[in-house]
């Protein structure tokens, strides 16, 4: 399975390719679409589609995996990463490709273990997963990257039977049953 992953920007967008045959992932392609020089933002729109669509047709991915727009104090901002993500995903549709969307923590949280990392560290994660030389000159390729990746993980993830054994068992007793257990299991430790 080849995954396109996608990290949506209207300045810079970053993109990559995700190869998934065989026992590990072999990353194909990582760049960016650099786009600040374009000065009307709904080129920019158009810019991402036809690129997606290029991309798409140029490789052949069987999915998109993208990052949701982050939600931050600027709302201008947010509401044009939708925009950049809904132009992405559209041209992923109008070539029938299947898409999921991923959250930014999500994605750091599976990438590093830790939801908060910053974009530097999830590069230098992913390098050392895929041993490619030297950071990216734009992060926003890495990103796409770890969309990719996490995209991977869900998919294959080695460790889902064994965590779903670790996880804590759920009772339906209230806790005033379980208070009132403790008491005739232990009357020598209640006053």
């Amino acid at each position: 399975m080849l995954i396109l992953g996608i990290d949506p920007g209207t300045q810079i967008l970053g993109y990559s390719l995700l190869d998934t045959d065989g026992p590990k992932p072999r990353l194909e392609v990582m760049d960016v679409l650099y786009l600040r020089k374009m000065a009307d933002f709904h080129l920019r729109l158009r810019k991402i589609y036809d690129t997606t669509q290029r991309i798409i047709d140029s490789y052949h991915p069987d999915h998109l995996a993208i990052e949701a727009p982050f939600v931050g104090k600027n709302v201008q901002s947010m509401l044009k990463l939708g925009k950049a993500q809904g132009v992405a995903i559209a041209a992923a549709m109008s070539r029938d490709l299947s898409f999921t969307e991923y959250e930014p923590a999500a994605i750091k949280q599976r990438v590093t273990g830790n939801g908060n990392a910053a974009k530097e560290q999830v590069a230098m994660m992913l390098q050392s997963v895929f041993g490619f030389e030297g950071m990216p000159q734009y992060l926003d390729a890495s990103d796409a990257l770890a969309v990719a990746y996490t995209c991977f993980l869900e998919q294959t993830d080695p460790l889902g039977e064994l965590r779903q054994q670790l996880k804590p068992r759920r009772t339906t007793k209230s806790r005033k049953q379980m208070w009132g257990d403790f008491v005739k299991e232990n009357p020598e430790r209640v006053n």
